[in-house]
């Protein structure tokens, strides 16, 4: 015995299929109208990786620059080797305080400026800087008595300072003027 189908029936799986996905596309039309895109205002929190920029300018220690991406509570140290502008002096290691002096490769003294930075940034973006700053450059020569004989040691010239300010993280620049005329331009930028 055969079952006769009515001429305009669909099967029943077909027609579910069909109200289903009809369904479903009234859904999600609904669903991409109905919520407010997601506005980002800051992809980095107040106190999250920030890049600081250290420019030193000093007729003494030479003209500096780097950036270095810091976050709150941390501390990074910027430290940078020049050729004085006479060239290296010699040294050896009979002269006094040798092992602290900044040498080149031959062991010749040059000039080191050091900065350590320790930013600590507020909810409101105000970056907290304490600056720690040390530089030393030869500045000719002196004689010096050592081993039972007389020889040729660099006389140095130095700085150690420690400044503490605050400044926004905006990209302006906040400029440091040191005690022997030396200035330091920090900008922090997120």
């Amino acid at each position: 015995m055969s079952r006769r189908r009515k001429p305009n029936a669909r099967p029943a799986s077909r027609s579910a299929a069909v109200a289903a996905a009809a369904l479903a596309a009234g859904m999600f039309a609904a669903a991409a109208h109905a919520a407010p895109p997601i506005t980002v205002t800051s992809q980095v929190p107040p106190d999250g990786p920030i890049q600081y920029t250290v420019k030193v300018t000093s007729k003494q220690f030479g003209n500096s620059q780097e950036t270095r991406t810091i976050s709150s509570g941390q501390t990074d140290d910027f430290n940078w080797k020049t050729v004085p502008p006479g060239g290296p002096v010699a040294a050896t290691d009979l002269c006094p305080n040798y092992a602290s002096l900044p040498l080149d490769a031959n062991g010749a003294m040059i000039r080191q400026t050091q900065i350590r930075l320790a930013p600590v940034v507020a909810q409101d973006g105000t970056a907290t800087v304490q600056m720690s700053f040390q530089a030393q450059t030869p500045h000719g020569t002196a004689a010096v008595k050592a081993g039972g004989k007389q020889i040729q040691c660099p006389k140095s010239v130095s700085i150690s300072q420690i400044v503490r300010f605050t400044m926004p993280t905006n990209g302006s620049v906040k400029t440091l003027t040191l005690s022997d005329g030396s200035q330091v331009a920090v900008s922090a930028k997120r």
